[in-house]
């Protein structure tokens, strides 16, 4: 799997996902240099999606 990109500080990225999906925690979207399939396992088991959605979705901000 190749690395998580997205646009902007992840502070940023984080505050959309909140936005959108309300039921997000800071614990959820915590995030640390090397471990985005562990945040993208999170999302995936919240909201129900494909890690592969989630990762399109995220870059996509």
């Amino acid at each position: 799997m190749t690395k998580l990109g997205f646009k902007g500080s992840w502070n940023e990225v984080k505050g959309k996902l909140k936005q959108k999906y309300a039921q997000l925690t800071d614990n959820d979207l915590a995030f640390s240099e090397g471990k985005d399939d562990e945040l993208l396992g999170r999302l995936e088991q919240k909201l129900g999606r494909t890690k592969e959605d989630l990762r399109k979705e995220i870059e996509s901000l």
